[in-house]
């Protein structure tokens, strides 16, 4: 789906920070054409070879400065990663933060689960970054998520809470067998690029300090709901080593995980109308308890 205002703003907005932002960098704004919107404003400048990232509106600034340092930190490491175009970054403008990145030409298959599983289990054990990751608080964000949250009914927003409730509960009593360090927080086909035979991360937003069962529920989470499959799931994690539903924990994880995906687009409703019905379904799937419906991407 097209976001109705991506990443929150305008479109007369967007643009403005755009321009902006480019002449700031002195980048080439020409052939300015939307990628993604859902979150963050995210758009190819063809003339430049270069995709400008405006964060979502209201987002602070530290938080793009702190993917900033982190990602360079990445690159100095070795470690495959879409790369920061080089200069003074981010680009502030009227208090929104834009990132300037190198364009990496795409086929149109996303990549596939089983490549994911590399550079995930790299970055699981990278020594600590000299940058202070937020922990991961998957609980808290739900609960953000549904204070702010106007496009579904009162009891509806009620039953999630509830459903959040439980599950942080239940999150309590699981034991994790993975040592903790730096997650990317939403590994999945669409936060990854190919690259020559394998493939790089990208989307450093989420990144944490935290477990990696939960980089490792999410894939699964994006492989059984947008319609992967299990065979697909299956190749990751042969790749990866560990298959993460053999593990006791991952039934409260995949939960946990699968209300803060629906919360996140929930809340970003008022922004993008035409997300509605998805959202709807979504939750009454999730309220009717069936973990096999099949989402669409939004």
């Amino acid at each position: 789906m097209t976001p109705d205002a991506p990443g929150g703003f305008t479109g007369p907005e967007m643009r403005r920070i755009l321009e902006r932002a480019a002449r700031a960098a002195g980048i080439d704004h020409s052939g300015a054409r939307l990628l993604r919107g859902q979150t963050n404003a995210v758009v190819l400048l063809e003339g430049a070879g270069v995709v400008a990232k405006i964060a979502r509106k209201g987002s602070r600034t530290d938080d793009a400065v702190r993917t900033v340092a982190f990602v360079r930190w990445l690159t100095a490491v070795g470690f495959p990663t879409v790369p920061l175009r080089p200069g003074d970054q981010p680009v502030v403008v009227d208090g929104h933060a834009v990132t300037f990145w190198q364009h990496l030409p795409q086929p149109p298959h996303p990549v596939a689960a089983h490549q994911l599983a590399g550079p995930l289990r790299a970055l699981h054990i990278l020594p600590a970054p000299p940058v202070v990751l937020p922990a991961r608080d998957d609980l808290a964000a739900i609960r953000r998520s549904l204070s702010t949250t106007t496009c579904l009914p009162p009891r509806t927003l009620a039953r999630l809470g509830e459903h959040a409730d439980r599950l942080e509960a239940d999150l309590a009593a699981v034991e994790f067998p993975l040592a903790p360090g730096v997650i990317q927080g939403d590994p999945q086909h669409r936060n990854a690029l190919h690259l020559g035979t394998g493939a790089v991360l990208c989307d450093w937003d989420t990144v944490a300090f935290g477990r990696p069962e939960w980089d490792l529920v999410t894939v699964e989470v994006h492989c059984r709901r947008f319609g992967y499959g299990r065979r697909h799931y299956a190749a990751f994690a042969e790749a990866y080593g560990w298959d993460v539903t053999r593990w006791p924990g991952h039934p409260v994880l995949a939960a946990v995980r699968e209300l803060r995906m629906i919360t996140t687009n929930a809340r970003k409703v008022h922004h993008a109308p035409a997300t509605l019905e998805e959202v709807e379904r979504r939750v009454d799937g999730l309220l009717r308890g069936d973990a096999s419906l099949r989402w669409n991407i939004l």
